[in-house]
């Protein structure tokens, strides 16, 4: 499937409802930076990547947004909502349908985006650079995404490919 989300190009805008029902739009948040962190509540490779992120926001504070979206098809609210507080996030959005996950192409949990002030996208793929072989991450290109972006410059890579949980869809279950 082509995907319509494409680095250098303008974000594909959505509406989703957040944990408490209300609806969240991509352009309620236009100039300030956006990490949208596509996100499962049972992947360890997502727990891992809302500690980075977590402990990184404040650096940003309100100059950037985070917003996480529960990607997986079978995960109830119910399971997103009680996992989401207990990691302390501040933005959890409900993708139930998983339009925003085909909208953007998203792989996995997690598979993060930066979008520009000006609603543009800047960089998607991976949080850092660890692998099978390489448990320690040399490089965070998430945080250096969203540096470059707030320096007004471009992201170098601009993407990389995202690893972590497949993300479920409604024909897997």
């Amino acid at each position: 499937m082509d995907t319509v989300a494409a680095v250098d190009k303008p974000a594909p805008l959505f509406t989703l409802p957040d944990l408490s029902g209300t609806e969240r739009s991509l352009q309620d948040w236009l100039g300030r930076v956006v990490i949208i962190n596509f996100w499962s509540a049972e992947c360890p490779w997502s727990e891992r990547t809302d500690l980075h992120l977590l402990a990184q926001m404040p650096a940003w504070g309100d100059r950037v947004v985070l917003c996480t979206i529960a990607a997986n098809a079978h995960e109830t609210p119910e399971l997103v909502a009680h996992t989401a507080r207990d990691r302390g996030l501040p933005l959890v959005l409900l993708d139930p349908e998983q339009k925003v996950v085909n909208l953007y192409g998203a792989q996995t949990t997690p598979h993060t985006f930066v979008i520009d002030q000006e609603g543009v996208l800047r960089y998607q793929g991976a949080v850092d650079d660890v692998t099978f072989r390489r448990r320690e991450p040399t490089r965070f290109y998430l945080r250096d995404a969203v540096e470059a972006v707030l320096a007004g410059k471009k992201p170098s890579p601009a993407a990389t490919a995202p690893y972590g949980c497949t993300i479920v869809h409604a024909g897997d279950l």
